[in-house]
């Protein structure tokens, strides 16, 4: 039987897994628009999608050439099994894609003024609402903490929420992602932002550390991408909001409208942590001679 091949555009985060030798795997959920995959013996990331061109395009993705409508997993089982190498990603012997150019899960936001980051949180603030944690302990004990800068309470905090909640990404890890991305990439665009990089480093190593042992596969990778500053494309266009290099509210929109939870999940971690690079940033200001835009 000939095996259908796609043209695919894969993310740099999953690069070595795709152009490396070939390793087994197998499908470990199956949906309409997006296949995940999780590869057996590889270094993070180890689940991989594969997903149609008009789908939400998560930074572990390989993006095929094809919409949803076309049903192109159609006959995709979960349980199947995969192979990923070579530039290449073999379904159970049902679908082949095949890696045709790369695009970047990082996106660059800087130079950022203050004050340019304050307008963009009230602006989000404005826009995003009740998520799934909403009115546990934990995340205001986290939110607490990162505004204060107070590591040690920060990571207890964090690493209680690893796993919390239902589904294939808990809303704890959903938030978490957001919380780490905010803090590196908003942090790493201000002046005086060396603090909220550095709270990303501890918070990232802390939720990574045992995360394929205190939550879903998938989730795992997830924070293991937020950790590197790589986002999903919705993501990444609320931070480019935020920034003002795009429109800030229908991108959050979008972003709130994926999956049952998981837009709001995120959009709350990109909210603290948007405050904590602000707070952290404004309690230090850059020594004279320093600037931003």
């Amino acid at each position: 039987m000939t095996v259908p091949t796609l043209a695919g555009a894969a993310s740099l985060g999953v690069r070595t897994a795709l152009s490396g030798p070939r390793r087994h795997g197998r499908v470990i959920a199956v949906f309409p628009s997006a296949v995940y995959l999780q590869v057996a013996r590889s270094p993070e990331p180890a689940v991989i999608a594969l997903t149609t061109s008009d789908a939400v395009r998560p930074p572990n993705a390989v993006v095929l050439a094809v919409p949803t409508r076309q049903e192109p997993f159609r006959s995709v089982r979960e349980g199947d099994e995969t192979f990923v190498g070579d530039g290449c990603v073999l379904v159970g012997g049902r679908l082949r894609a095949r890696v045709r150019r790369w695009w970047d899960p990082t996106p660059v936001l800087g130079p950022l003024s203050l004050a340019r980051l304050s307008h963009g949180e009230r602006a989000l603030d404005a826009v995003t609402g009740p998520w799934g944690l909403s009115g546990h302990a934990a995340p205001k004990n986290l939110a607490d903490a990162c505004l204060a800068g107070d590591l040690a309470r920060a990571v207890d905090a964090a690493e209680r929420i690893v796993g919390l909640g239902p589904g294939l990404t808990p809303s704890g890890d959903d938030a978490l992602a957001g919380l780490l991305l905010a803090l590196r990439l908003l942090g790493g665009a201000v002046p005086g932002g060396g603090r909220a990089v550095w709270l990303a480093d501890w918070l990232g190593a802390a939720v990574t550390a045992h995360a394929g042992e205190r939550t879903t596969s998938l989730a795992a990778t997830l924070l293991h991408c937020a950790a590197r500053g790589q986002a999903s494309m919705e993501a990444a266009a609320v931070l480019r909001g935020i920034a003002g290099q795009d429109p800030l509210v229908p991108a959050t929109r979008r972003l709130l409208a994926t999956g049952h939870t998981s837009g709001a999940d995120l959009a709350w971690g990109l909210l603290l942590g948007c405050r904590s690079a602000l707070a952290l940033s404004a309690a230090h200001p850059p020594r004279r001679g320093g600037s931003g835009t």
